[in-house]
């Protein structure tokens, strides 16, 4: 146990020892074990966005076994996948790798204004099959976004009790956003305070751009010089948006461009502005598993360095 990971374990202080021991456990694992960043694999594109369009650009990704095997060979501190993915392998590999079971999906079957999720499985589910964590995502922004909070405080309530850790995919979108404000700083920010408000301990959220999609939140932005300029600096706001920095916040990898110079980039801002590391998917699995090692190595890396320096003005 690292200082910096028993100073994170201290934020979470309502908090059980099932529960604390299970963050530890992700936060411990890895490569990045013990330095409180985290690289985490998701793979639950398959039912987000359908097989062919997930898996299809490297084949050898149909086989639940081979996001297993990824997550292990590249040294991630977790793996996250909904219900079948993780059944299909977890007898194989466990122990192997912490788990997270994403507990709510929806398809992309209808076009939808304002999206939804359903429960797909449970905290039972998660405790049968070894998982330190439930995944849930939220859309700040939708019409449904109401049942969407209470549905996860229950779910997130029932984790808390059975030592489970939780954590929020929180994604702004719905029709009341433009497509710029699903990715809007203020916006972000603010799906960030909500998941902090509503009890996760993991929260992840899209880099933001410097977009400012409510009057409100702009008035506010420029009467106090929030510098948003760059994506350091965005991250760096993110991350006080999470309660000055005392919720684990982590960012998606976008979507697959396989630009790794920019992908790089980003991993550095996200470094040097604060926050805690990457989920990386389809960035990940959509490539030859080579390339995504040596891609998620350099990822680790950098999470690895020191943390820059702030130069003052």
């Amino acid at each position: 146990m690292t200082p910096r990971v028993r100073e994170i374990l201290s934020w979470y202080g309502a908090e059980s020892p099932g529960t604390l021991t299970n963050l530890a456990r992700l936060l411990n694992h890895g490569r990045l074990g013990g330095t409180g960043k985290l690289v985490i694999l998701p793979v639950d594109q398959g039912f987000e966005h359908g097989p062919a369009r997930s898996f299809a650009l490297n084949p050898p990704a149909y086989n639940p076994h081979y996001h297993f095997n990824l997550a292990i060979e590249a040294g991630c501190n977790a793996y996250a996948a909904p219900l079948g993915f993780l059944e299909a392998g977890a007898r194989d590999f466990a122990g192997e790798i912490p788990l997270i079971l994403k507990v709510n999906d929806s398809d992309v079957l209808r076009d939808e204004a304002d999206p939804n999720q359903a429960l797909v499985a449970s905290v039972d589910d998660a405790l049968r099959l070894g998982c330190c964590a439930v995944g849930f995502t939220i859309y700040p922004g939708s019409a449904h976004e109401l049942a969407m909070y209470e549905q996860f405080r229950a779910c997130a309530e029932e984790a808390k009790r059975q030592g489970l850790a939780v954590v929020v995919w929180s994604y702004p979108r719905g029709s009341s956003l433009s497509k710029d404000g699903e990715s809007a700083i203020d916006v972000v920010g603010y799906a960030v305070q909500i998941a902090a408000q509503l009890g996760a301990h993991i929260i992840k959220v899209k880099l933001p751009t410097a977009h400012l999609e409510q009057e409100a939140a702009r008035k506010v932005f420029e009467a106090q010089n929030i510098p948003i300029a760059t994506a350091t600096e965005r991250v760096r706001h993110i991350v006080d948006c999470a309660f000055a920095g005392r919720r684990i916040v982590i960012f998606s990898g976008g979507a697959a461009i396989f630009d790794d110079e920019k992908l790089l980039d980003e991993i550095r801002a996200i470094h040097a502005g604060g926050g805690f590391g990457s989920i990386i998917g389809r960035n990940s699995f959509q490539r030859p598993k080579a390339d995504a090692l040596r891609m998620l190595g350099d990822v680790m890396d950098i999470y690895a360095a020191p943390k820059p320096r702030v130069r003052k003005p």
